[in-house]
């Protein structure tokens, strides 16, 4: 098969970086907040500002993560979730309000530096059949007045996160990119509205999510070292995925009379668990390799200065929805803990872990020696583990997919039993679990049997501090 058959696989997917060390410049990163245990937010920016990301895009203004961003000379584009275009889009005295008490008041009083607000996140993917289409334009004009008159306009700019998958190209090659026909026109009056303003396109580009959805699509063509059989599109060769799919864009941009427009990749990135082709050998081949070309300051053919970059993501988030994939938890370039994965040089040398984590007592619950996999109460019980806490590492071709069944159950007691804060009745799974003290270890080097972060509270035992990540 042609390897321009493979372009759009990506395209069309829905889916759910001081110091004195030198760093990629125009690297950001991405800052999620949906785990059971997130670290301190404090601890969070320090270990931002120790790696060098000096912008970060939120999702929400969460207070916690907003508060800890004052005066840390960190860069911030905040965002507004789907669920609040629909009141935002109805009134401007609503989005007054919402720049009032998320804008204004941190620039202000906390000195945030907000740049960015991201007005709803991928609103056009197909899976929301139209849900947003009518709110997302209105709810932008209404935050961008409601920016101008709190005197904000000229600094902080008001855009839209958009999946790349509101454009494509009935060619397979970048030169045919066009906006998806159902809502051409209204990315048209987006893209012509965001310029008016000054605002830059925000566009979510995932080569990985081209692996994840074709079986067949050529693995080298998703990285950028160079190893992939190149795409020919006229005097234009394109040698990976992410070149031909950001060129798509322009080109599109172009045809509707743009072709200036700014634009920002508002989220990129590798998983590194969920899934045969979320590993960290990837994650850091994929990373390494942008991140490199930002250091060089490449572009793409069409763009020769690749734009600002937000890495997806910072840290492991347990909690997300796994619909799209059991990848999606694992997307971080650090662990939930803020431990490091794999080694990334961002141009100051290795990764540095977040001090001053401290966690649970030592101790983690598995399975009985003496249980029994025959037990009628088994299944139930694993099952019901993981309801309640990430089990997500247990599936096919994951870190802990090599697990046998008694492996199977300790991992999910465990998980469970950390969820719950290693509270008292936590680790019982009808008679089939016991506390030990005893670390189940990695399999293979690759399974972990986590001890949670301590994240307040009256623990049994008092918390400690990973030798690791101790200040």
């Amino acid at each position: 098969m042609e390897l321009k058959k493979y372009l759009f696989v990506l395209v069309l997917t829905n889916v759910f970086l001081f110091g004195d060390r030198l760093f990629a410049d125009g690297l950001g990163c991405n800052w999620g907040t949906q785990a059971t245990h997130p670290l301190r937010p404090d601890i969070v920016v320090k270990l931002m500002k120790d790696n060098g990301f000096d912008k970060v895009k939120l999702f929400e203004a969460d207070p916690g993560a907003m508060l800890a961003l004052g005066r840390s000379g960190i860069q911030v584009m905040v965002g507004i979730p789907n669920d609040m275009l629909a009141s935002l889009a109805s009134s401007v005295r609503v989005a007054e309000d919402w720049v009032s008490h998320n804008v204004s008041y941190y620039l202000s009083n906390k000195g945030v530096d907000i740049r960015y607000v991201a007005v709803g996140n991928e609103p056009f993917l197909k899976t929301y059949d139209g849900q947003f289409t009518k709110t997302t334009l209105p709810a932008l004009q209404n935050i961008q007045a409601a920016l101008i008159k709190a005197g904000l306009g000229r600094d902080v700019k008001a855009t839209v996160p958009l999946n790349a998958d509101v454009y494509q190209s009935e060619t397979g090659l970048p030169s045919g990119g066009k906006f998806r026909s159902d809502i051409q026109d209204l990315m048209l009056s987006i893209v012509k509205f965001i310029s008016d303003n000054g605002a830059p396109l925000t566009i979510n580009i995932y080569p990985y999510l081209s692996l994840h959805a074709d079986p067949n699509f050529p693995v080298d063509f998703a990285f950028f070292d160079g190893g992939a059989t190149p795409l020919v599109d006229g005097s234009i060769t394109y040698t990976n995925v992410f070149d031909a799919n950001y060129d798509t864009l322009i080109t599109a941009l172009e045809k509707s009379g743009f072709p200036s427009m700014p634009v920002v990749i508002g989220e990129i990135g590798w998983p590194t668990d969920g899934d045969v082709k979320a590993n960290p050998n990837f994650a850091r081949r994929f990373n390494q390799g942008l991140v490199n070309r930002i250091r060089r300051g490449v572009g793409t053919p069409k763009r020769p200065t690749l734009p600002d970059v937000y890495l997806f993501g910072l840290i492991d988030e347990d909690m997300k929805s796994v619909e799209p994939g059991n990848f999606e938890r694992h997307w971080g370039i650090f662990n939930f803990d803020g431990t490091v994965k794999y080694q990334l040089d961002l141009g100051g040398g290795t990764l540095t872990a977040a001090k001053g984590v401290r966690y649970l007592e030592r101790q983690w619950c598995v399975m009985k020696p003496d249980a029994d996999v025959a037990d009628p109460n088994f299944g139930g019980s694993l099952n019901y583990a993981c309801t309640y806490a990430d089990c997500t590492s247990l599936g096919y071709g994951s870190s802990c997919a090599g697990l046998d069944l008694r492996g199977n159950a300790s991992y999910a007691f465990n998980a469970y039993y950390q969820t719950m804060n290693q509270q008292k009745g936590a680790c019982e799974f009808s008679n089939l679990a016991v506390i030990t003290k005893i670390d189940p270890g990695f399999k293979d080097g690759t399974c972990r049997y986590e001890i949670m972060i301590y994240n307040g509270g009256t623990p049994a035992n008092n918390p400690g501090t990973s030798s690791a990540s101790a200040d």
